[in-house]
C-alpha cells in the first residue's frame, strides 16, 4: 500500500483534535453530537474495492467497517470505511487521533481518549461502544506490526 493510494481524508491533518474539540465543545444534546458525527462522516472518502481487500474488517462492529495502515518512516497513516453513518463519524474521529503518529506515541495513549474528551463514549449503544473498542485494538495491533 502506497501512502498516494490512501491520501484524500482530512482527518488527523486538516480536521485534528483541537478542530474536534472546538466544535463538539459548545453540543450538549446527543442529537446536535450525533448530527455532528454524520457531517464528519461525509467527508470520509469512500474505500475502493481494492483498499477494502487490503484492510482489515473489524470484528464486533454493528456495521461492516475496514480500518488499514501503512507505514512511512516512523509514522503511520490509517484509512478506513464504514457502511453505516453514525460508525463513518466514529471512524474519523478515530482517524483525527491516529493519523500520522509514531507506534510508540500510539501504544502509550488510548485512541478512545478523545472519544472520552468529546463526550461521544458514554452515549454510545453497548455494540458501537463495542465496535469502538475493537478499532481502538486494531490500531494498538497496527502500531505493535509497526514495531516489530
Amino acid at each position: 500500500m502506497t501512502s498516494s493510494a490512501l491520501a484524500g481524508h482530512p482527518f488527523g491533518t486538516v480536521i485534528t483534535e483541537e478542530t474536534l474539540k472546538q466544535t463538539f465543545a459548545p453540543l450538549t444534546q446527543w442529537e446536535d453530537k450525533y448530527r455532528q458525527l454524520i457531517l464528519l462522516g461525509k467527508q470520509l472518502p469512500a474505500l475502493s474495492d481494492d483498499l477494502k481487500a487490503q484492510a482489515k474488517e473489524i470484528a464486533g462492529c454493528e456495521n461492516r467497517v475496514w480500518l488499514g495502515f501503512s507505514v512511512s518512516g516512523e509514522k503511520l497513516h490509517f484509512f478506513g470505511d464504514s457502511e453505516g453513518r453514525i460508525v463513518r463519524g466514529l471512524l474519523a474521529v478515530l482517524l483525527t487521533a491516529v493519523e500520522g503518529k509514531s507506534a510508540a506515541t500510539l501504544l502509550a495513549h488510548s485512541p478512545l481518549t478523545l472519544f472520552d474528551e468529546l463526550g461521544l463514549r458514554a452515549q454510545l449503544s453497548a455494540s458501537r461502544g463495542q465496535g469502538l473498542v475493537a478499532l481502538s485494538e486494531a490500531v494498538q495491533d497496527a502500531a505493535r506490526q509497526a514495531q516489530a
